[in-house]
């Protein structure tokens, strides 16, 4: 891996299976089923949800890397030289390869991901990229308590949580995340922040559930996951995704329906599902600026700036840590 030291502080494969099964087991035998959204970005599901944000229905992620180019000069200028970026789930580079290109002589780049082969990728890719760029990748699960090793500069520590990931957690959830990056990154530290804002039903659930089906394979892949690494066996074709805006809640919600009564079989438990029960698999809130502000508020962070695009799809936030 050229240009980067991989940190590792998290489980191994074999780690990462059983805390699957954990979760698998306690959501599946709730009387509610659910599944944790991060378990959708296993290697295949990674892969997917990049075809996902190629689709036209899926303005997010265009829409972001949009505000990201456009206010470029205003970012780098807020943000000031010297800066170390550290992304929380770095997805495929792009968006680092974004920030970092344009940021004044950044000191270094620090990926923090739980799957350690998307670190390698992320790593080499960014090494190649942006040339010059310390990369020092950390294997860890963003969403508990971590520390930052010590060779990571601690002056000037821009964390970095594009996509609308907040949008993943639950607000009480989403509090504790960002105090949590507060605590990784130190004191005068800031974040930027994407977001995505609250818009009508029709674009959002075609956005969620898109005409290719691409959406759909990203969620059974779930039910795929589980059958591979758990050897269950989930008859995948008799479930059908759905996507759903609660508008009481200002979330997208989506699930995993059961097309008939059927059962299925998970580390030696028997899973019943009666026809039309579903497993709930993700939620994706969207916010109101105000609302966005105050959950910063409460979680340590100052809103420095926002930008978002003409249509106010999406919005781009600069925080400073109180």
């Amino acid at each position: 891996m050229s240009g980067a030291r991989l940190e590792r502080a998290s489980p191994a494969p074999a780690g990462q299976r059983a805390a699957l099964r954990a979760d698998a087991l306690a959501g599946l035998t709730a009387p509610r089923k659910t599944l944790p959204c991060k378990w959708l970005y296993d290697t295949e599901g990674a892969r997917l949800f990049e075809a996902i944000t190629r689709q036209p229905e899926y303005y997010p992620t265009r829409t972001e890397v949009g505000i990201l180019r456009e206010q470029a000069p205003a970012i780098a200028a807020a943000v000031g030289p010297g800066a170390t970026a550290v992304e929380f789930g770095p997805g495929d580079g792009g968006k680092a390869v974004l920030l970092l290109s344009r940021l004044q002589a950044p000191a270094a780049y620090v990926p923090v991901e739980i799957a350690p082969e998307w670190l390698d990728a992320v790593a080499s890719r960014v090494s190649e990229e942006v040339p010059g760029v310390p990369v020092l990748p950390v294997v860890a699960d963003f969403a508990r308590a971590f520390g930052l090793p010590s060779g990571v500069p601690r002056e000037r520590r821009l964390g970095f949580f594009p996509g609308s990931t907040i949008g993943n957690f639950e607000p009480t959830e989403a509090a504790d995340l960002l105090r949590r990056f507060r605590a990784a990154l130190g004191p005068g530290a800031r974040l930027l922040l994407g977001a995505d804002l609250v818009k009508g039903r029709a674009m959002l659930e075609a956005a969620y559930d898109d005409a290719a089906g691409v959406t759909a394979a990203f969620n059974l892949n779930l039910l795929h996951r589980l059958n591979r690494e758990l050897e269950a066996d989930f008859d995948v074709p008799a479930f059908r995704h759905r996507a759903v805006w609660n508008a009481e809640e200002e979330r997208v919600e989506m699930y995993l329906e059961s097309l008939r009564a059927q059962r299925a079989r998970l580390a030696g438990r028997e899973i019943r599902f009666a026809a039309g029960e579903t497993i709930h698999t993700e939620n994706s809130h969207k916010y109101r600026p105000e609302r966005l502000e105050a959950l910063a508020d409460a979680a340590g962070w100052r809103a420095r700036a926002m930008w978002t695009d003409q249509g106010r799809l999406f919005s781009v936030w600069l925080l400073d840590a109180r």
